[in-house]
C-alpha cells in the first residue's frame, strides 16, 4: 500500500510540474509574440505590413527600413537626445535614491517615518495630475524647451528610494559599525561597503529609471518645441499621419528604439531578479 501510495505521490508531482511548465511556457510564447512579430515585420516591405492576411515571415527580407529611417528624418539626432536624457538622470537617479535609501534605512533621525511616509505618498498621485504645477516650475527657471529641462525631473524618484530602502535594510547594522569603529567616515561606508552589496537593487533601480526615461512621452512632448531636442517616442509618429501611414518605418524605427533596453537587460537580468526577489521580501 505505501508503494502504491509513494508512486501515485511521485506521479502526482510529475503531472504537476509538467502542467507548470506547458502554462509557463504557453504564457512566455503569449509575452514574446509580440516582439517577435515586431522583429520580423521590421524587415517586410510596405506592402507586406498591409498584406491581408497577414504573412508571419518576411517574404523578401529587406534592410532598406532601416536606411529609410535614417534617410527620412534626422533619427540618429533623436537617438542622441533620447541617450542624453535617460543615461544622465538614471545615474543621478541611481546616487540619489540611494543615498536617501540608506538614510531611512541606517539613520535615526526626528521625523524619519513621517518624511518617509510623505515621500511614499507621492507614488499615489498619478504623473499627469503633476504635469501643470511641474511645468510651471519648469518654465519659471527658464527650462522649457531645453535638455535640462528633460533631465531635471526625474533625478529621484519615490519607487527608486523605496526599492533601495527595502534593500539596504537586509544589511547588517553590525557590518556598518565595524567600519565605524575601525574609522572609516560615513562617505567610505557608503561608498566602499553599501554600494558593492547594493549592486542587485542598482541594476533594478537602473533598468527601471531607464526604461521610464527611455520610454516618456508625455513630458518631453510638452517641455520640448524645437524639433532638435526630440527624443525617439516623439519622433517614431513621424512615419504615421492622418491619411498615410509608413508600417514597415514605424516597425523598423521600433525595433531601433527597443535594442537599447534589451541589451541593458540582458547584461544586468541576473542582478534585476536577485533585487526583486530580495527587496519583495522585506517589510
Amino acid at each position: 500500500m505505501r508503494a502504491v501510495g509513494y508512486r501515485r505521490s511521485r506521479l502526482a508531482t510529475v503531472v504537476g510540474r509538467i502542467a507548470v511548465y506547458v502554462i509557463v511556457s504557453v504564457g512566455a510564447v503569449v509575452m514574446a509574440m509580440p516582439f517577435v512579430w515586431l522583429v520580423l515585420s521590421a524587415f517586410k516591405t510596405l506592402p507586406e505590413t498591409v498584406l491581408f492576411p497577414p504573412t508571419f515571415f518576411p517574404k523578401n527580407p529587406t534592410l532598406s527600413n532601416f536606411k529609410q529611417v535614417f534617410g527620412t528624418i534626422p533619427f540618429g539626432r533623436y537617438y542622441a537626445n533620447s541617450i542624453i536624457t535617460s543615461v544622465i538622470p538614471s545615474a543621478v537617479s541611481v546616487i540619489t535614491c540611494t543615498m536617501a535609501g540608506m538614510g531611512f534605512a541606517k539613520y535615526r533621525f526626528r521625523g524619519r517615518n513621517a518624511m518617509f511616509w510623505i515621500i511614499l505618498s507621492t507614488m499615489m498621485v498619478p504623473f499627469p495630475a503633476t504635469i501643470v504645477p511641474l511645468y510651471v516650475m519648469v518654465s519659471k527657471v527658464g527650462l522649457v524647451d531645453t535638455r535640462l529641462g528633460l533631465i531635471v525631473v526625474g533625478l529621484s524618484s519615490a519607487s527608486g528610494i523605496f526599492l533601495m530602502r527595502q534593500f539596504i535594510m537586509s544589511i547588517p547594522d553590525e557590518l556598518l559599525d565595524a567600519a565605524r569603529i575601525d574609522g572609516a567616515s560615513e562617505f567610505r561606508i557608503f561608498g566602499q561597503i553599501v554600494v558593492p552589496l547594493c549592486k542587485p537593487a542598482i541594476a533594478t533601480q537602473s533598468l527601471f529609471t531607464f526604461t521610464s526615461h527611455w520610454g516618456a512621452y508625455i513630458w518631453p512632448l510638452i517641455a520640448v518645441n524645437s524639433d532638435e531636442l526630440r527624443t525617439l517616442p516623439l519622433a517614431i509618429p513621424y512615419f504615421s499621419g492622418q491619411y498615410y501611414s509608413f508600417q514597415n518605418l514605424i516597425n523598423a524605427a521600433s525595433l531601433m528604439a527597443v535594442l537599447p533596453v534589451l541589451i541593458l537587460f540582458l547584461f544586468a537580468q541576473r542582478y534585476f531578479v536577485q533585487g526583486i526577489t530580495i527587496t519583495g521580501m522585506k517589510n
